[in-house]
């Protein structure tokens, strides 16, 4: 007969006290963990919903069997949420979609106003997901969808998580909760804002689209064949038109064809591009309208306008508006790149003074050659030709100075004559660039008076383009576009005509550019990149720190010439001296 064994004395299976101790300090620190993670984790983190975001762009779709272990593992996350978090938004949030941009900035893009009027109100909060908040601002409404932008930073806790999500726009005051962690709901990827189908608009004959991450250096730029354009949300059942031209970020195709746009229905439709070898659709907040959008204009066409893209000018835009105005341009196009230096005010100002001043939301970053890409076209029907010059840059020819008031007719005749032998389609004009001239702050009086020392040899130039010699690329460096074939430009003599660039000003001004650099392929102040590069300023670092001697730097040569024209133009003089008329 078998006899089992005896049990073992208690105190022969017990662990020693160490070891014991050790043990259940190694649980606890292990349920610690997990219970931090899951609570820091978005639902769905990983390989849940490969659609969105940039960490899967295919166009597969994900097995029924994955999307169901997404679905139960969202659930269960769901469930260990306290339900406390989901009475804790009084409203619905906003439908946003969500963009990084550079310096840890969140533009989110709301419906439009006439769809949803909550989302011009104040007090609005970005809700990311580990359940961080951070204010939201008005940012802007895109000018041609109505839809607003939001600006919000994302929080330092969410920027050691990966990836990062898309927050909610909420209007909450009390205690707030991730939505999507609140209700269960599948989250999105944050967008990027280098990988991105941004924005288009549509011609007569095809349709021109922006995309930033496909063609990244310039002068190399994918084949058309390539690539498609993409009609639709749903790339399974999207319309696909042919792409016929790519360079930089701009991308032309075809019209698609569509019921609803056959029939006149007001329709909303997104567009984007697919990269077809790479099975890969670019992320978009870009929509397709049939519709030609133009600059509008009372009467004829105009002869002269002027075109800059700008970022908190506030300051400085009535002196370059007048000064051109007087001399030639009769209309201003503005891409505004963010300002929240009360901009808007100062256009309507002028707007009320009778210049035409026109201004566009644009908040792409690194987008200077788009957003003149863009220009080309939208104001073609409004404008003959269309001067390049930013606001620190005033067109000058010495031969005004013998003039005692301007004339319109000054700067138009550096256009070349409509009846010459030659099909002149951009006129080049040399720039000389301005330093400090020992200014601290910046001159009350206007850039024109208070910076009057600069190099001795001219640096770069900017140009006049004919918008009809524009080719159909709409290619351009450095304000000089890529013309048509039959059409060539015109170089205008230093002694004929000369470009006044204030570009080295007081350094309490000139350290604002440290913000962001608008040339798609100029790298930015911060970056150690090529410090020799004639698009950096000689001697500067890589910090917005002040340069020993900068107030007397890049002053070669005294000139004074244009102060003196625009004193007696623009000038009153009083006891302390001129005040200028966009001073009054």
């Amino acid at each position: 007969m078998h006899h089992a064994k005896p049990l073992p004395a208690l105190e022969t299976i017990t662990m020693p006290s160490k070891v014991r101790t050790t043990f259940l300090l190694i649980a606890v620190a292990l349920l610690a963990f997990f219970h931090f993670h899951l609570r820091l984790s978005p639902p769905g983190a990983g390989a849940l919903y490969p659609g969105f975001g940039l960490s899967n762009l295919s166009v597969s779709r994900p097995s029924e069997q994955s999307a169901a272990v997404a679905l139960n593992y969202a659930i269960r996350e769901a469930e260990s949420v306290p339900s406390r978090h989901v009475s804790s938004i009084p409203e619905e949030p906003i439908d946003t979609v969500s963009i990084l941009f550079p310096a840890w900035e969140v533009f989110a893009i709301a419906p439009p106003a006439e769809e949803d009027g909550r989302v011009r109100e104040r007090d609005w909060h970005c809700v990311f997901q580990n359940n961080a908040t951070s204010p939201a601002a008005l940012a802007g409404v895109l000018p041609f969808t109505n839809r607003t932008m939001f600006k919000c930073e994302l929080p330092p806790s969410v920027r050691r998580l990966r990836p990062f999500y898309q927050p909610a726009l909420t209007r909450s005051s009390s205690e707030r909760a991730f939505p999507a962690i609140a209700t269960g709901g599948a989250a999105k990827e944050l967008f990027r804002w280098n990988f991105l189908a941004y924005e288009s608009l549509s011609t007569e004959d095809d349709v021109v689209l922006f995309v930033k991450g496909v063609n990244n250096r310039q002068g190399i730029n994918r084949s058309p064949s390539e690539l498609s354009c993409v009609f639709g949300d749903d790339p399974a059942t999207a319309v696909r038109t042919a792409v016929m031209s790519s360079a930089q970020e701009v991308f032309r195709c075809a019209h698609p064809k569509l019921s609803a746009v056959d029939s006149g229905t007001e329709i909303k439709i997104k567009i984007t591009l697919e990269i077809a070898l790479e099975n890969r659709v670019i992320p978009s907040v870009a929509y397709y309208t049939p519709e030609r959008r133009k600059l509008a204009t009372n009467g004829s066409r105009s002869l002269l306008c002027a075109c800059t893209m700008v970022h908190n000018v506030a300051k400085f835009l009535k002196e370059w508006v007048m000064y051109h105005a007087s001399i030639g341009v009769d209309r201003f196009l503005l891409y505004d790149n963010g300002s929240d230096d009360g901009l808007q005010s100062v256009v309507d100002d002028l707007n009320r003074g009778g210049y035409h001043v026109r201004m566009l939301t644009w908040l792409w970053p690194k987008t200077q050659e788009a957003g003149f890409s863009h220009s080309a076209i939208y104001a073609n029907d409004s404008c003959e030709w269309m001067a390049y010059v930013d606001v620190d840059e005033f067109i000058f020819a010495p031969a005004w100075n013998s003039s005692a008031l301007p004339s319109k007719l000054m700067l138009t005749s550096l256009l070349p004559a409509q009846d010459g032998p030659a099909l002149h389609g951009q006129v080049s004009i040399k720039c000389y660039e301005f330093g400090p001239s020992n200014q601290k702050t910046h001159p009350p009086e206007g850039v024109t008076q208070g910076y009057t020392c600069r190099t001795r040899t001219e640096q770069r130039h900017k140009s006049m383009l004919r918008l009809d010699a524009a080719h159909a690329s709409l290619l351009n460096v450095i304000h000089h576009f890529r013309l048509k074939e039959g059409y060539k430009s015109k170089q205008v003599r230093l002694e004929d005509g000369v470009v006044n660039h204030y570009k080295y000003q007081a350094w309490s001004e000139f350290k604002t550019k440290f913000r962001r650099r608008v040339s798609a392929y100029v790298v930015d102040w911060t970056q150690a990149i090529n410090p020799a590069s004639k698009d950096r300023a000689p001697g500067l670092g890589f910090e917005p720190v002040e340069p020993r001697g900068w107030a007397q730097r890049f002053c070669e040569v005294g000139d004074d010439r244009l102060k003196a024209l625009t004193q007696r133009w623009f000038g009153l003089e009083s006891g302390s001296g001129y005040t200028m008329a966009w001073q009054r």
